[in-house]
């Protein structure tokens, strides 16, 4: 049975002068993995701050895992909503460790504090593991590259076992490999059950990963659909200073040679064209 986890209904936001969110509606369900995509300035994050229960609507109503999101009742789903800040966000100038940091992240600053017990290192090893940190705990944060500072984020996160998860521009400040990396370890919790919703201003990851997109300007929610027709929009990405994929580029380019327009990956491209010139070399063999 589709259970829905985020029920939005003309959501109006504004701050002082300026309207963030435009009597926007979205509905979200269990299991969904999708990106919330667009320049900045477009709403993004007014929309995150809804679900994480920080919002204050002018107009509507959020319902997040059952529960009318008004004020004073964001705290209620906020153990259940997990949140991970952009990179930068994580990092100290107080001497901290990797320990220090996911204590925090499950119990707040109070986990500082806390003498924990068995449970919590259980929780803690587990959630390190799975974003491949394992045995790292008494790593100091400062020394912890940009790569390694992210799955530290997510690790903390992950040792409440949110429900939902948001992930906020995990590009910002990784290389390739490092943003890879992250996209996978975030499509391995996808799979096992959690809902996840990524926040970016770029098209290129949010595209290979990513099941359906939401794009928003200007306070408005200009798509919502499968990944794949927004792809190939060209005019849509343009209209909203996104940039569609090169490899989507050069997929357009070669429609004549039966390539299709939803390519979004170098390794999709090799498959597709290894598959053409073997169809050609069968047939002139034949």
């Amino acid at each position: 049975m589709i259970r829905t986890v985020v029920d939005i209904e003309n959501a109006v936001v504004s701050y002082r002068e300026d309207v963030a969110l435009r009597g926007v509606s979205l509905c979200i369900e269990a299991g969904d993995f999708v990106g919330i995509i667009g320049p900045n300035g477009a709403g993004k994050t007014t929309i995150l701050t809804l679900i994480n229960g920080m919002g204050k609507l002018l107009q509507g109503r959020v319902r997040v895992l059952g529960i009318d999101i008004g004020p004073g009742h964001g705290h209620s789903i906020r153990k259940k909503v997990g949140y991970v800040a952009q990179v930068q966000n994580i990092d100290s100038r107080m001497p901290m460790s990797v320990r220090d940091v996911v204590m925090i992240g499950r119990y707040g600053r109070l986990g500082l504090l806390k003498r924990p017990k068995q449970h919590d290192w259980k929780v803690v090893d587990k959630a390190l593991e799975f974003v491949g940190m394992a045995g790292q705990m008494e790593a100091d944060v400062i020394a912890l590259g940009k790569g390694q500072k992210q799955r530290l984020a997510l690790a903390s996160v992950l040792t409440m076992k949110p429900e939902i998860l948001i992930i906020d521009e995990p590009t910002t400040g990784q290389d390739p490999q490092m943003t890879e990396d992250i996209f996978e370890i975030i499509k391995r919790l996808n799979e096992n059950g959690t809902t996840v919703l990524v926040i970016t201003h770029k098209f290129d990851y949010a595209a290979v990963y990513t099941e359906r997109a939401v794009i928003l300007s200007n306070g408005n929610i200009v798509y919502d659909g499968p990944m794949a027709p927004a792809l190939m929009d060209q005019e849509l990405l343009r209209e909203n200073s996104l940039d569609q994929p090169q490899i989507t580029k050069l997929a357009a380019k070669l429609a004549a040679q039966n390539v299709p327009g939803d390519i979004a990956t170098v390794d999709q491209m090799y498959d597709v064209l290894s598959r053409l010139i073997a169809g050609e070399q069968n047939g002139r063999r034949i």
